[in-house]
């Protein structure tokens, strides 16, 4: 394996999982918050928001393996 110093280092899929990360965190704390684990909140308690926070963290997550997956591609 040779390295090239003269190409640019290769960004890809850091934005996708830049996201995913924001989305899994904030669906986690939805879901707290629907769950009633988290007070002192409109959204206490009421489980809609924890299905939300819920479908959140999964998309989370697949934007998560898809950034890794494109990064782990764009290096070889």
């Amino acid at each position: 394996m040779v390295n090239n110093e003269t190409e640019p280092p290769q960004l890809r899929g850091w934005l996708t999982m830049a996201l995913g990360l924001v989305a899994l965190v904030l669906g986690g704390v939805w879901t707290l918050q629907g769950l009633d684990y988290l007070d002192d909140s409109l959204m206490s308690g009421q489980t809609v928001w924890a299905a939300i926070g819920g479908t959140l963290i999964v998309v989370g997550l697949l934007l998560i393996i898809f950034g890794m997956r494109r990064r782990s591609r764009g290096q070889g």
